[in-house]
């Protein structure tokens, strides 16, 4: 019989309604439940595309053994991360407080008042390998619960009192141009010059940190800082963690070499690193950048879009209960669907070997140099890529629309699709846009975001910092590639919320807002992690947001957020890679480009080719006609009749100009061969 998720809109939960433990979601309903047996409450964190995730369920969560003893002693209760990052964020403190390290699964077990007394990761059903059994730990916090309940408040009272007391991010002065070098300097001390990348394995695509190397690149012509870039892109971009028949990153390699990554391919990864390949395009021209450009575009719209027009949140890792399996192959199985001379060229192009580069001699595939016959490789790929997706069982999607991620993908799309002339990337972006309109943004209150949707049915669950960020960033994306000034408008509605509701007395972020439901810490952290964190996303919009409106106030708030930038680059440059990619912008200016002209005019289309192509880190275009209300564009006018481009940086002018090649000179814009 399905348990209490059976009508959850969260599909990691749904994998678990039919499970034999008695799972509840997170409410007020499970702790009272929790508190009228006297029982401890075990809280269980994941997301669907987990591999780890996986195996725990069927071990444990599945077993029809383990669920006995889990729903006669505890109230358990499933918590999609993806959902509640608020919740997962003050859960892993305490699991790494607790243990020295996390990850997901993630296991903790806490009192009625949501105190943790006791974490974990992934447990075997029995113990193995040095890993206690699940089973053990069960019986034993359970008899620790009933006779030295003493111990357990007491242990509880000691990680909360430890979380509470973190030292909050110290705000200093702004950023400057020797912050940002410095940070240079101190990511090549931990750059992986073999190989590319920062750091030993795992290694995950320091997608903000790639940012702020190709911006100061631009800004400055800083060649170490472009070399760190470009080997990591590369080095990316060929190796197994890119999937080369497909298109898309994995989430992660856990090698130092790109070759064998944990497959599950996640949105906002590829929406940042869409971003990352687009910029690294337009500033040097590279070929290799430009096709994974179109490639992951092409994966994005192909394989994670919506019938409702939005970004689903993931491909899962495993198929079939194998992880890999749809991506890896053997040298037998190239051969035996291209032949055995396109096969056997195949087979050592994309270094599928004998013994395997992955597991059961089955290989990842990589690419590490351009293919010496390009029109065989178009042929050979597109053969490889259609049996694939005839034979072979496709990894599940996971279907939720979380609004930050779209809010990335809408930005990246926008963005890709106007400087590279594809019209319907561009119209993706403003679906996806329109989605989030309908759906996410006014059922939980007015002007206010829900954090997830899932066909076209919002989410319980109130948006957090990094939606309201995320997502007026794509917004202000809209508008400067479609000029339609609603966009405009809506970005600073949600930038308001975030002001107003995530704003701390200092001129920091909450991530979770003033009116949200208390948690035994209130979540708040300037640190990116796999995507750029709440506080850096605000940052940077309410900095663009100024450039575009000239409202100084939304300036203000950027400037004083992003005051906690220096402190932290000194300590960790790879947490805050968004902060400085938004303090590079704010180092330059940013640029504002105001293009007046008649729309779709020949003579306004290159003007506003040349604006977009900008490498100006964090530029600001407009376009209209003359008479615009929107605050760039007011007051421009026409030059002799013809299309007039205006570029400003810190409140002074360049000359108008309406020349293409001019503009280019002013905006630091390479025009196409």
């Amino acid at each position: 019989m399905p348990n209490r998720l059976a009508a959850s809109t969260s599909p990691y939960l749904l994998q678990h309604a039919d499970n034999p433990v008695d799972w509840q979601e997170w409410s007020d309903e499970a702790f009272a439940e929790a508190r009228r047996r006297d029982v401890p409450i075990f809280l269980s964190v994941g997301y669907s595309a987990c591999h780890w995730c996986h195996v725990m369920a069927h071990e444990s969560f599945e077993d029809d053994e383990v669920a006995a003893l889990i729903n006669e002693r505890f109230v358990a209760i499933k918590l999609d991360r993806e959902e509640r990052p608020d919740i997962d964020s003050v859960y892993m403190q305490a699991t790494i407080a607790l243990t020295g390290s996390g990850g997901w699964p993630m296991s903790v077990f806490l009192d009625h008042d949501g105190q943790p007394f006791y974490a974990g990761t992934y447990f075997p059903k029995m113990a193995r390998g040095g890993m206690p059994g699940f089973m053990d730990v069960l019986a034993a916090l359970s008899q620790t619960w009933r006779e030295r309940r003493d111990d357990v408040e007491r242990v509880a009272g000691r990680v909360v009192e430890a979380l509470q007391q973190r030292a909050t991010a110290e705000l200093g002065d702004l950023p400057t141009a020797a912050v940002l070098s410095a940070a240079v300097a101190s990511l090549q001390s931990d750059f992986d010059e073999a190989r590319g990348g920062f750091g030993p394995a795992p290694k995950f695509p320091p997608s903000m940190v790639l940012e702020f190397l190709l911006r100061e690149a631009a800004r400055t012509g800083d060649a170490l800082a472009l070399h760190m870039a470009e080997r990591t892109l590369e080095a990316m971009a060929r190796g197994g963690m890119y999937d080369q028949l497909g298109g898309g990153f994995a989430r992660y390699s856990v090698d130092p070499s790109w070759t064998v990554p944990h497959f599950e391919k996640m949105l906002y990864d590829n929406a940042l690193l869409l971003r990352a390949y687009l910029h690294w395009h337009r500033l040097t021209g590279s070929e290799l950048a430009l096709r994974i450009v179109r490639e992951t575009a092409l994966f994005m719209l192909d394989e994670l879009r919506t019938p409702e027009g939005g970004f689903a949140s993931a491909l899962d890792a495993d198929t079939d209960g194998v992880e890999g399996r749809f991506y890896a192959w053997s040298p037998q199985e190239v051969v035996e669907v291209l032949g055995e001379a396109d096969g056997a060229w195949a087979v050592a192009l994309l270094h599928v070997t004998r013994e395997g580069t992955f597991e059961h001699g089955s290989s990842t595939l990589q690419l590490l140099s351009d293919p010496d016959d390009l029109e065989r490789w178009a042929r050979v790929r597109a053969r490889l890529h259609a049996h694939r997706d005839a034979t072979r069982t496709r990894p599940g999607r996971d279907d939720k629309i979380v609004a930050a991620w779209n809010g990335l993908a809408i930005a990246a799309l926008a963005e890709a699709g106007a400087l590279l002339g594809e019209d319907a990337w561009v119209e993706a972006a403003v679906a996806a846009g329109d989605l989030l309109l309908a759906v996410h943004l006014g059922p939980l209150g007015d002007d206010r975001l829900c954090r997830t949707s899932r066909d076209g049915r919002p989410g319980g669950n109130a948006g957090v910092l990094d939606d309201y960020g995320s997502v007026a960033e794509g917004f202000l994306a809209l508008f400067q590639v479609t000029g339609d000034d609603s966009w405009l408008a809506l970005a600073g509605v949600l930038l308001d919320v975030a002001i107003g509701h995530f704003r701390d007395e200092q001129g920091g972020f909450f991530d979770t807002a003033d009116d949200a439901a208390p948690l035994v810490q209130r979540p708040q952290s300037p640190s990116d992690n796999a995507e750029p964190s709440g506080w850096f996303a605000v940052a940077n919009a309410c900095l663009s947001y100024a450039a575009l409106t000239g409202v100084t106030d939304y300036r203000d708030i950027a400037e004083r957020a992003l005051g906690v930038v220096p402190g932290l680059a000194r300590r960790s440059p790879r947490a805050c890679g968004w902060g400085l990619a938004a303090a590079a912008a704010l180092v330059d200016g940013p640029l504002e480009i105001a293009v007046i002209g008649v729309l779709d005019a020949p003579d306004t289309r290159a003007l506003r080719a040349v604006a977009l192509a900008s490498t100006a880190p964090g530029a600001v275009v407009a376009v209209g006609t003359e008479g615009s209300d929107v605050p760039l564009l007011r007051d421009r006018t026409l030059i002799d009749g013809q299309a007039a481009a205006y570029a400003c940086r810190g409140f002074t002018c360049d000359l108008p100009t309406t020349s293409a090649h001019g503009l280019a000179a002013q905006v630091r814009a390479r025009l196409g061969e």
